[in-house]
């Protein structure tokens, strides 16, 4: 938060919704289950902007932009 830039990877459990007020940079998020398999992907999110809770959402990722190149369906190790 109110950082230019990052090269830190946030894991929030039990988080299935998240906001990107007061940050200064875009990110990307991934949304999974509580085996880590993604249900959604936010890429480029901008500052900000809400998202609303998800269904069957347990961890929620914030990582730099383009850090990983997960899709759908895919689990987070």
């Amino acid at each position: 938060m109110l950082k230019k830039t990052t090269d830190h990877i946030l894991c929030f459990p039990k988080c299935n919704s998240i906001h990107t007020m007061f940050m200064l940079m875009n990110i990307d998020v991934y949304m999974t289950d509580k085996n880590n398999k993604i249900l959604y992907i936010y890429k480029n999110l901008k500052p900000g902007r809400i998202i609303l809770p998800k269904k069957n959402v347990y961890y929620t990722y914030e990582t730099p932009l383009n850090y990983y190149d997960y899709k759908l369906n895919d689990y987070i190790k």
